[in-house]
């Protein structure tokens, strides 16, 4: 029998990020967990936002580009960013973090995630248990669950 909510099956336990980690540190990890983007917390444990692939964009393009409305003018290969912006794999997440507070507590409801991938268009949602971070559902795991059940339902 399947679980009774999407999310019981596709909550997903994961440390999260220290706020003082490096861009490096913080990509390497959504790299080896192949996950968007990852919560990150303070000092004290406690929710602060989130880094993924949106921030370490930011991280790595010059600040000006996010005014822009296209960068045909920039250099076609992403090297030259990689080059340019090198200094940033030693720069902490803090600065780069969407702190747009879109998470759930422990007992969120499948309708819950629903909205807020609809409205937020977030592609991670933070778990809290008590404030503290305890896990993420991805937009991607929340398709694939409610489309497998939704196609195999017939």
């Amino acid at each position: 029998m399947s679980p009774r909510t999407i999310s019981e099956s596709i909550l997903r336990p994961v440390e999260p990020l220290q706020v003082t980690d490096t861009v490096e540190v913080a990509v390497a990890r959504l790299l080896e967990l192949d996950v968007p983007a990852l919560p990150a917390v303070d000092g004290q444990g406690r929710y602060a936002g989130i880094f993924g692939e949106r921030e370490f964009l930011a991280a790595l393009f010059p600040g000006y580009l996010r005014e822009l409305k296209g960068g045909k003018f920039l250099s076609r290969g992403i090297d030259d960013a990689l080059e340019k912006r090198d200094a940033c794999r030693v720069e902490p997440i803090e600065p780069y973090l969407t702190t747009d507070h879109v998470e759930v507590d422990d007992d969120f409801s499948d309708a819950e995630l629903a909205e807020i991938f609809f409205h937020h268009r977030v592609l991670v949602v933070p778990v809290l248990r008590d404030g503290r971070v305890s896990g993420i559902v991805t937009r991607r795991e929340f398709f694939r669950t409610a489309g497998e059940r939704f196609v195999h339902r017939a």
